[in-house]
């Protein structure tokens, strides 16, 4: 995940905690619902915790939990029971939070009284409001005193905070109740049998006269709130899927309410819908992340890609900044909102030490292209590919050596700028820490593939001489690449080139990541996936960032041995593009039943001890869930057993099937194409589809890559 440094990276949020997720919104509290202050809790948005403190009590005590259920990945469920005051066990007084959360948080609270007696009860709710930076919960540093000032307006609290200039403020409202400066209080009689009930409501305010509405109600009675017609609205664009192995099935759903949840509006553009990072930590745009979540979601829902480039284009540096490392053409590689600029990476809202994000954008936007978009649609995201590949060739390559190379341009950037971007996370096999500037050979594989992607792209204009450009750039890099980063004693390719251009020799993921864009050459490919299956690399889980015998190997470590399930996801599509079927599918299995230990969610990442010495995956503490390519990693997997590939544009549709026979048959529906919609069944290695738009062809076989050389000039008409 984004973000990590030697002084950024985050805690874990504990054990025992409930988070809430809906677009750039999160809640984290307590299993019984409580939210304090002095853990990093809250409820936040756009990077701003507009609600530190929510504790209710009853008769003074806290509420002992019972159970917390997420409903929606917006709305929870807390039950938990009062303590009683006569030294009896089991309290009669059961209760309940019913708690929603978008900008801002509504709690229904029920108290059901299942004794034969009234129940006299005090019930009373702390509000309180730190407007922290997220920043500054997330690394437990509260630097910010703001100056509040309370008033109360019969069954309403406005909370006012001031720091220098800036003014926020926060409005709760507790219907009938008797409210102070410090508290809400109801003080009621539960007839026996019976219940009580209220809803309670804590939204940002500014310093208008007329307070906002709350923005969302949601009752017993069955009332839709917006957070629920935006789900109904997604889940009826999205295909519905339906599996013979139920768990796998379940997986799958849950996916499809993550990224549902994790989906935000850019700003200036609510028509267009990006992906954010994760929760709790990244709920905002991520130049990488929000590249590979849509990406892997392509099949799910295309225009998640569209408004994914889309924001990110019209952020596309301009100028060289220091700083925030911006640089003409260079992809972005994080948004923060509201954050403090003497907290935030750059110091400013957007930060772009990413080396990736930028060949990844040409990638999908080349991917992006085959799935049916209108040409003008594609034609004018075009010019800021070009912008990308000029970033690479003036800025990315700044030693002309032909590799794009990254080193931070400032000590408040990010030490290391690809997907492994923790301080410690590219090193040598014997644990020495490589020095910048570093290439790695996924970048590579990238760069690879956008030379090759916009040569596809210039043929199909008709200007024969610029794909001749680009394709013979591609031919050039795979070439050298494959002589420089290979290391023909340890049968497998290096992580990357460090700053005396020394092949960084530990055994890594990145290569396997490699095989997707098609850069190994193909009497490489059986060396580098034996050791990807070996033990060293494969848990049982997974397979490792990095070989259990290597220097830096640490189960427990944010990149050094512990696995990521979108690493994997990467790796299986790129299996599956060379032919490795089997490895393939083993990995798939061990990721789907690693996400029955976690209710069908996969994590960020989990520990990488081997399974032979736990029964199930150990989980990673600080990991984030929901988080964005975790939850597309179980669709790109499914993709990629099946084989579905789209070229809309020369009207095909690709199908290979090979879905283990412990997955059932597979039946889909309403599944995109071509602004169309299909029905698709596969059982084993048979495929049928139907509804496919008029001039769209079916293929049961393998499809030819954009990088496959061989394959292009097949369909070029040249070979």
């Amino acid at each position: 995940m984004a973000g990590w440094n030697a002084d950024t990276a985050a805690g874990p949020v504990g054990a025992g905690t409930i988070t809430l997720v809906e677009g750039s919104s999160f809640c984290i509290s307590l299993v019984n619902g409580d939210i304090h202050p002095q853990y990093q809790h809250g409820v936040f948005h756009e990077d701003s915790r507009i609600v530190s403190g929510w504790s209710l009590t009853i008769d003074g005590e806290s509420i002992e939990p019972l159970a917390a259920e997420i409903k929606e990945p917006y709305r929870a469920l807390f039950a938990g029971r009062a303590t009683r005051s006569d030294g009896y066990a089991d309290s009669p007084l059961i209760v309940e939070r019913l708690r929603e959360v978008g900008s801002d948080i509504q709690e229904q609270v029920t108290i059901r009284n299942y004794s034969a007696e009234p129940a006299e009860c005090v019930i009373s709710v702390k509000p309180e409001a730190d407007f922290a930076d997220l920043f500054e919960v997330k690394e437990a540093r509260i630097r910010r005193r703001w100056e509040e000032m309370r008033q109360v307006d019969g069954d309403s609290l406005t909370i006012r905070a001031v720091w220098q200039d800036v003014r926020k403020g926060l409005l709760v409202q507790a219907p009938g109740a008797d409210v102070t400066q410090d508290a809400l209080t109801y003080r009621v009689s539960v007839a026996p049998h019976s219940q009580w009930s209220t809803v309670l409501t804590a939204v940002p305010s500014s310093e208008a006269a007329t307070p906002p509405p709350p923005s969302f109600i949601h009752t017993e009675g069955g009332d839709l709130s917006p957070r629920d017609h935006r789900r109904r609205e997604w889940v009826a664009k999205i295909p519905k899927l339906h599996m013979g192995n139920r768990s796998i099935e379940r997986t799958l759903q849950r996916s499809y309410d993550d990224l549902g949840a994790l989906r935000i509006e850019d700003p200036s553009h609510p028509e267009r819908i990006v992906v954010a990072a994760g929760a709790p930590w990244f709920m905002t745009l991520f130049g990488r992340d929000s590249l590979w979540a849509s990406s892997m979601a392509m099949a799910v829902d295309p225009s998640l890609a569209l408004g994914t480039l889309q924001t990110l284009a019209d952020r596309q540096g301009r100028t060289v900044d220091g700083m925030s490392e911006e640089e003409p053409g260079k992809i972005l590689h994080e948004v923060r909102l509201n954050a403090s600029g003497a907290l935030v990476l750059g110091g400013k809202p957007a930060y772009y030490g990413t080396v990736d994000a930028t060949p990844l954008f040409v990638c999908v936007l080349g991917e992006l292209s085959r799935w049916g978009f209108a040409p003008d649609t594609i034609a004018a995201l075009l010019p800021h590919a070009d912008r990308a590949l000029d970033w690479i060739r003036d800025y990315g390559d700044k030693d002309g050596d032909g590799f794009v190379e990254y080193a931070r341009l400032n000590p408040r950037g990010l030490v290391n700028q690809g997907w492994k971007d923790s301080w410690d996370g590219i090193n040598f096999a014997d644990g020495t820490l490589a020095e910048p500037p570093i290439a790695l050979c996924e970048v590579q594989a990238q760069v690879y593939a956008a030379y090759m992607i916009r040569s596809k792209l210039a043929s199909d204009a008709g200007d024969a001489a610029l794909a001749a450009e680009y394709r013979n750039r591609g031919v050039q890099l795979k070439k050298q690449f494959n002589e420089r980063f290979w290391l023909p004693d340890r049968g497998y390719y290096a992580i990357g080139l460090d700053g005396k251009k020394r092949p960084v020799d530990a055994c890594a993921s990145n290569m396997g990541q490699c095989l997707v864009f098609g850069i190994l050459d193909e009497d490489k490919a059986p060396l580098v996936v034996d050791r990807l299956m070996s033990p060293e690399m494969f848990s049982g889980w997974g397979v490792r960032t990095l070989a259990s015998d290597m220097g830096a190997y640490n189960p427990a470590s944010y990149h050094n041995g512990s696995v990521w399930p979108h690493d994997n996801g990467i790796i299986v599509a790129g299996l599956m593009r060379y032919g490795f079927v089997e490895q393939a599918q083993r990995i798939s299995t061990a990721l789907f039943e690693a996400a029955e230990y976690s209710d069908g969610r996969l994590p960020e990442l989990f520990c990488g001890f081997s399974r032979d010495q736990f029964a199930g995956p150990v989980p990673y503490p600080a990991a984030c869930s929901p988080q964005a390519w975790a939850a597309t990693t179980p669709l790109v997997l499914i993709k990629s057993l099946m084989g579905y590939h789209a070229d809309v544009a020369n009207g095909s549709l690709w199908m290979d099937p090979a879905l283990p026979e412990s997955y059932g048959d597979l039946h889909i529906t309403n599944a995109p194409m071509a602004g169309g919609r299909i029905t698709i069944d596969v059982s084993g290695t048979a495929a049928t589809v139907h509804g496919l738009p008029e001039g769209m062809t079916f293929h049961h076989g393998a499809r030819p890559w954009l990088t496959d050389l061989a394959a292009q000039d097949r369909l070029s008409g040249k070979a």
